[in-house]
């Protein structure tokens, strides 16, 4: 089964065309960083209008590498969580498809889409067979959510209370007048810094069960930047350095108490943190400790792209859980309360 997977949540215009799940013919991504970036973070009005412009050529040079969309089975979207305005052009692109094709249309939930992307890949880099059960951490700008995860069912063990990972790497660069977006510009100040410089607390370490917090951590670098009379490139870098040790060690240590207490056989990482390279490389050491199996997607597919909607569209339509054409957007997900989630996509 061919999908075409439509992703507009925020702001990447994206479009991608998976065989089976599982295999990415096409992955097209436009960025709007650039746009966004004098304002230091998302302006939703401008996201929707670069959405608006940028839509049907994205999807069309997606299609080439199947000719068109005669060979498209099915179209999946992204209809939420993110920004309303920016996913309604991404809805009403898919519904318009589905209505003049007659291809059956799924709507997709977009955190369900970034768990998909670990078990993508492409014709010369196959991606791996799942096994259940597994761990699964979904770490990004807006969410960070622990899963457990079974072959019927998907548990939420734990989420953030406060600050999602991704939104405290941005605070933090922008406390430090490093731009937008900061979770790379940090990543790469942190490789060169020392680590243990300065002390940065580590949110709920022994409470909260599997809940994370941010909001301590920015709370306590804001405080730091203050008493420096002056930061250098080497205060910077060893800053940077001891604020990612920060965020990677609270992750991986409420990760770890999961892994041990549900006995599973694998742990995977999704979202755009999930391209921290501390992270990737603590999240692979955590599963060769624990002789599970590891999975974390390349680059490209941690930040949003439509390949993991395509994926997670061919679950659904397997199934055939057709979204009606009164599908919408929404703007928030019930994801980060504790417990079963039953289905995909929606809410």
């Amino acid at each position: 089964m061919r999908v075409l997977g439509i992703e507009s949540s925020c702001d990447e215009t994206a479009a991608s065309v998976v065989v089976d799940g599982r295999i990415i013919e096409s992955n097209i991504i436009l960025s709007q960083v650039l746009l966004h970036r004098e304002y230091g973070g998302v302006v939703p009005e401008i996201a929707s209008r670069q959405h608006i412009k940028a839509i049907i050529p994205v999807i069309d040079q997606a299609l080439e590498c199947c000719g068109g969309i005669d060979a498209i089975d099915v179209i999946a979207v992204t209809n939420g969580p993110g920004l309303v305005g920016s996913l309604l052009v991404g809805v009403q692109a898919a519904k318009a498809l589905s209505f003049v094709t007659g291809k059956k249309l799924v709507a997709v939930n977009h955190l369900e889409a970034h768990l998909r992307a670990p078990f993508c890949g492409f014709p010369d880099a196959p991606p791996p067979d799942v096994v259940y059960p597994h761990i699964s951490l979904l770490v990004s700008g807006g969410h960070t959510i622990l899963f457990h995860v079974t072959e019927e069912k998907r548990f939420v063990l734990g989420a953030t209370r406060d600050d999602a990972a991704g939104e405290a790497f941005d605070k933090a660069a922008k406390m430090l007048g490093l731009g937008y977006p900061g979770g790379k510009v940090i990543d790469e100040l942190a490789d060169n810094g020392n680590p243990t410089r300065f002390i940065l607390p580590r949110g709920l370490r022994k409470r909260g069960e599997y809940d994370f917090s941010f909001s301590g951590l920015k709370t306590a670098l804001m405080n730091m930047i203050s008493k420096e009379e002056e930061i250098d490139s080497v205060a910077l870098g060893d800053i940077c350095s001891s604020f990612r040790e920060s965020v990677v060690d609270s992750l991986i240590e409420k990760t770890e108490k999961a892994i041990l207490e549900h006995k599973v056989k694998g742990l995977s990482i999704a979202g755009g943190v999930a391209a921290n390279s501390l992270l990737r490389k603590r999240g692979a050491e955590l599963a060769e400790k624990h002789g599970v199996k590891y999975f974390i997607p390349p680059k490209i597919l941690c930040t949003d792209n439509a390949a993991m909607v395509a994926s997670a569209g061919y679950d659904l339509a397997v199934r055939k859980q057709w979204a009606l054409p009164t599908l919408n957007a929404f703007a928030s997900s019930q994801w980060t309360k504790r417990g079963e989630l039953t289905g995909t996509g929606g809410r």
